[in-house]
């Protein structure tokens, strides 16, 4: 075996394929860049969802002709000199494999001037071959142009999902940069249509410009001083949650990350205020010393490593506890910001006492001469079993639930487990039923039926309905409305990226247009339904809204006709999302259990 140092065109292509995994890692670099560049104005362009044209234009500080050129080449930084400086960045983009990397992918110009400069520099580069250097009348600033993305890669173009998904994801990347600088001004534009013109602002207009008028009044500021971190911004009421976590922000010294322990911490806070299948908007920042954090752990760099995560985790927890106290929307004791304590963290060095008790050696339930207390302590003590002969009457009753299934002329019995399954008696065993995904099979085929038999015949809602989405989320939605309309759907679009709900098909009721939107929009993002047709996708939306979800007691008729239902299906074993509906246990397996307990 022969081992060969590889040439740089290839080992740009091979971490490109970390760096640039799709049009919105491009833009994700060239804006961070901008920021760091000091500009007070971003303006990104974007034509075929990133695929043709991918522009980043600002009014930052500018490069000179030797930056410029060197900005390309491989572990080229303006941010490090010596390994200890990697402790101390604070800013975005530092890893030097940025713009060679896109540079190896796709064909990209920059034209770069500095304020004080007369000339600009005008650099093509294509396939990492350096094409054109030389000098020209720009602006000040950067403008770079990435055109033609993988067109030496067939392959990987091949790979990129539909315009809609990726513009949804660009579109995530423009707001997560603008998000955490709203001290600078946006511009979006994509194919010629402004998307986002966003003036600067303070934090709270910058998050109400993104995600519309609608978010104003779901605000509360929250934030805490500690001497681990600092932590500002806001928490949304639970009223604003939503079934996706597309409103979900952390941010660590103005870079966005993403953590799924933290978000935890803030899901809890929000514990018996909302169903626990929806999420919380939420915007937070946080301050820390640089060197207590490592950021270069991933290559997207969306994930952070903190020195004393379990810490930050309990100061998040109770930070956003005591706003939605203060807000009166949780119940809470009198909290206040004055004289904040700060929260004691645990380390190698902190003694441990314990704690101190006191117990009474010498205490005797059956003493008759204990005190008051004690006795209310243990009275009562002999009716423990005053009701055991009506609950053992109730067992009894319950005891045929198991009887032998060969009896065909008996009614099935059915036992309900903690309202989430359904178990009865099989010939070979005991059949365990979840009642959700069972739900949700007969649903979707009865709804595929629907549609299928009464194609493109709507149903008029009485009342028209109205859903608000972000513009991430609307684009992907206009995406798909043509296909609704075919198939009965009346769905019109107004300002402010809403949709309005006219008609339904035929057969199909539907009191909850915000539901079914979001599941469409989770199956629209999930690469499994990507291969779905409208028709089954919109089944299976509506199934999932509709399919019994709460864990309430059902009836023995509901129980038996879930069951009937279910195995009239085409395919009662498997949810229509490819989960399991039932299992059964086999006689052989419950003994086996048994002998070894």
């Amino acid at each position: 075996m022969t081992i060969k140092l590889l040439p740089d065109n290839v080992a740009n292509q091979i971490a490109a394929g970390e760096v640039v995994q799709r049009p919105a890692s491009v833009v994700k670099e060239l804006m961070e860049n901008a920021v760091d560049a000091k500009a007070s104005k971003i303006t990104l362009v974007i034509k075929d969802a990133g695929r043709t044209l991918i522009q980043v234009s600002d009014n930052g500080s500018g490069m000179s002709d030797l930056d410029a050129r060197m900005a390309f080449e491989r572990h080229a930084t303006s941010k490090i000199s010596e390994a200890r400086d990697l402790e101390r960045i604070s800013t975005f983009g530092f890893r030097g494999e940025a713009l060679a990397s896109i540079a190896a992918v796709a064909e990209v110009e920059l034209k770069t001037r500095r304020e004080d400069d007369e000339l600009g520099t005008l650099i093509l580069i294509r396939a990492s071959t350096l094409v054109t250097s030389e000098s020209c009348q720009c602006s000040p600033g950067s403008n770079f142009a990435v055109k033609n993305l993988f067109y030496a890669l067939p392959a990987r173009r091949k790979f990129l999902k539909s315009d809609a998904v990726e513009m949804k994801h660009i579109v995530g990347e423009f707001q997560r940069v603008a998000i955490c600088n709203p001290q600078i001004a946006f511009t979006f534009n994509d194919n010629g249509e402004e998307i986002y013109t966003l003036p600067k602002a303070n934090l709270k207009q910058r998050i109400v410009d993104i995600f519309g008028k609608g978010m104003s009044n779901m605000l509360i500021d929250t934030g805490v001083d500690t001497t681990i971190i600092n932590l500002s911004g806001f928490v949304g009421k639970p009223e604003r949650a939503r079934r996706n976590t597309n409103e979900q922000f952390f941010f660590v010294n103005n870079r966005y990350f993403r953590s799924p322990y933290l978000q935890k911490a803030v899901q809890k806070a929000y514990e018996q205020l909302m169903p626990a299948d929806v999420h919380p908007s939420f915007f937070l920042y946080i301050e820390i010393d640089p060197s207590k954090i490592d950021v270069n752990i991933h290559p997207s760099k969306t994930e952070i490593k903190f020195d004393n995560e379990q810490a930050i985790w309990q100061i998040i927890n109770a930070a956003v506890r005591e706003s939605l106290s203060r807000f009166a929307i949780a119940p809470s004791l009198d909290f206040g910001n004055e004289h904040v304590i700060d929260i004691p963290v645990l380390t190698r060095n902190t003694q441990i006492k314990a704690p101190s008790i006191r117990t009474n050696k010498n205490y005797n339930p059956f003493n008759s001469n204990i005190n008051t207390f004690e006795r209310e302590e243990v009275s009562g003590w002999e009716n423990l079993f005053a009701n055991f002969d009506e609950e053992n009457s109730n067992i009894s009753e319950q005891s045929d639930l198991f009887a032998d299934s060969q009896n065909e002329t008996a009614p099935k019995k059915f036992l309900q487990i903690k309202g989430k399954y359904i178990l009865t008696s099989v010939k070979s065993g005991v059949l365990l039923i979840d009642i959700y995904r069972a739900h949700q099979r007969i649903l979707y085929e009865e709804y595929l039926h629907k549609i299928d038999t009464q194609s493109n015949i709507s149903n008029p809602s009485l009342f028209a309905h109205s859903v608000e989405l972000d513009t991430a989320d609307f684009i992907l939605m206009q995406s798909i409305l043509e296909g609704l309309k075919h198939i009965g759907f009346n769905i019109s679009t107004v300002g402010n990226n809403t949709l309005v709900f006219h008609a339904y098909p035929a057969g199909i009721e539907s009191e909850d247009p915000q539901a079914i939107t979001e599941e469409m929009l989770k199956m629209l993002r999930d690469e499994f339904f990507n291969e779905w047709t409208f028709k089954e996708q919109t089944a299976l939306s509506i199934a999932r809204v509709k399919a019994l979800k709460q864990r309430r007691t059902l009836a023995e008729a509901e129980m038996q006709n879930l069951f009937d239902r279910l195995f009239a299906c085409a395919t009662p074993d498997i949810s229509a999302d490819g989960k399991p509906t039932l299992t059964i246990i086999s006689t052989e397996e419950l003994e086996t259990k048994l002998l070894k307990n």
